[in-house]
């Protein structure tokens, strides 16, 4: 009698090398070492490079079986497939004790060491929010962790194309060691793209730091920094402009109320920057600095602005006025500022008509996202300008903050706003538009 299963079998035993492997792609690790127990087939198709050029490595700080197995997982995998790895990215979520840290500590030891006998291939690592100036990180194992982190990307520093370290909270010391760390084996580090936002500890004047400079000058090919307001000066701006203008595109800065952020930065720096680097687009991410002395002191003229990101985050300071911002200070990016990001806890001052007449200056403003306190006909007033063409926005988020509890009658006024640009809406914008009680 003819097997009914035998077409089945056969037409997975004659599946393509390239589609065996899509599947393999979807399953997990455990699921992936039952499916290579099949045949030999499987069995290759488990060991297929493809297959483990990316890994992330999760670590849960809560106590239980199946996070303390996440430790053994991550070690089988680099002993088993890290020489395929292209791409790692470490996970540390929520830390609980010293406990944890040390038997963290003492995983990424092994999993480092054994990482860098056997890989030749690993272009970007990323281990964010570290945080080791808390108190679970006590100073023996912060020692010894940032020796392991440092050694690793001493003998990875040749292939190393990226790495995040965002959220470190290490001190400039060791901050510079480990970045140093990159250009170790030829004093000149190639990599592209750096990510050390929050990577010093807070309350730090990095700007004025000479190890600092010496560190940042080995960089010769960098193409995107991300980092804090509190590392900018005439000096570092003049080295990146020396040693990577032909690369450089784009500067990522957040600028936190906690940061020193009171150095005197001269234009002429920006200018000299943005003369040999002409590719060359600054984003500024504004935390709780939004007093106006403070920004002009940063929004220098000369500075090619593409993205603006002022936040408030909930603090309402009747001593700050965002007007003169949107009148002043941001109208100099008009030819070049194509993304802006406000959100404003200041139910103290309306900025309808500020605030869109900022927008139709702006000529090349794409993305708008707003949390403020606004009247509904702001939006109405908005589409009817985007539908005459006098902006070209093709982003807007807007949370229309109200003193009220109650909001009917401002989403009914939306809904009618919908429906009479609907077609603009739909066909052209992304577009998300909703009310938000500040009781």
């Amino acid at each position: 009698m003819e097997d009914d299963s035998e077409p089945e079998q056969r037409s997975w035993a004659h599946l393509p090398d390239v589609c065996l492997r899509h599947v393999f792609h979807w399953l997990d690790d455990r699921d992936r070492s039952q499916a290579a127990l099949v045949c030999k087939k499987w069995s290759w198709a488990m060991y297929s490079g493809s297959l483990w050029r990316r890994r992330t490595i999760t670590f849960y700080g809560r106590p239980s079986r199946a996070h303390t197995l996440e430790f053994q997982s991550a070690l089988w995998y680099v002993k088993k497939f890290g020489k395929y790895l292209e791409h790692l990215e470490i996970k540390l979520s929520n830390p609980y004790n010293t406990a944890f840290t040390q038997k963290f500590q003492v995983t990424m030891r092994g999993l480092l060491s054994r990482l860098s006998k056997c890989n030749s291939r690993l272009v970007s690592l990323s281990i964010k929010y570290l945080e080791l100036d808390r108190l679970i990180w006590k100073n023996v194992v912060r020692a010894q962790f940032i020796k392991t982190l440092a050694t690793f990307l001493k003998r990875m520093s040749k292939q190393l194309d990226y790495l995040n370290l965002k959220g470190a909270r290490v001190t400039l010391e060791e901050g510079c060691e480990l970045l140093n760390s990159l250009s170790f084996l030829t004093n000149k580090g190639f990599i592209s793209e750096i990510n050390i936002e929050d990577f010093f500890s807070l309350h730090l004047p990095v700007y004025n730091s000479t190890l600092f400079h010496q560190t940042m000058s080995k960089f010769h090919s960098l193409v995107i920094l991300t980092f804090n307001y509190n590392c900018i000066s005439d000096e570092l701006l003049d080295i990146l402009r020396e040693h990577s203008a032909h690369s450089l595109c784009t500067l990522n800065i957040k600028c936190h109320i906690h940061d020193p952020h009171g150095q005197v930065v001269w234009g002429m720096s920006w200018a000299n920057l943005a003369k040999r680097a002409p590719k060359l687009k600054v984003n500024f991410f504004f935390e709780r600095v939004m007093k106006h002395d403070h920004l002009a002191r940063i929004l220098l003229v000369e500075i090619p602005v593409r993205s603006i990101s002022l936040r408030s985050c909930y603090f309402n300071d009747a001593h700050w006025t965002m007007r003169p911002t949107l009148t002043n200070l941001l109208p100099a990016y008009w030819h070049v500022l194509q993304k802006l990001t406000l959100e404003l806890n200041n139910d103290h001052e309306l900025l309808d008509d500020e605030l869109l007449q900022l927008i139709l200056s702006c000529k090349r403003l794409l993305f708008l996202k707003v949390w403020a306190f606004l009247s509904v006909t702001f939006m109405e007033r908005l589409l009817q300008n985007r539908t005459e063409r006098k902006c070209i926005l093709t982003t807007i988020k807007v949370r229309i903050y109200t003193a009220r509890q109650e909001t009917s009658e401002e989403d009914r006024l939306l809904c009618d706003i919908y429906r009479k640009f609907k077609y603009l809406i739909d066909s052209e914008l992304n577009y998300f538009v909703i009310t938000y009680p500040m009781v």
